[in-house]
């Protein structure tokens, strides 16, 4: 029961630490365009290449 005293302090920093973490990240914009990075993955930028004739 005494690794109580150290588990429940280590458990509430670690979720301070989280909830911390995920306030930064909307307070910096992280989720402000999620649309677009899922087109920029599928998008093609550059036409496929073709490949040399074998002689």
């Amino acid at each position: 029961m005494e690794i109580l005293v150290i588990l429940v302090p280590l458990a509430l920093m670690l979720g301070l630490a989280g909830l911390a973490g995920f306030l930064w990240s909307l307070r910096s914009g992280q989720y402000d365009d999620l649309d677009g990075a899922a087109w920029r993955a599928i998008a093609d930028d550059e036409p496929p290449q073709e490949a040399p004739a074998k002689r």
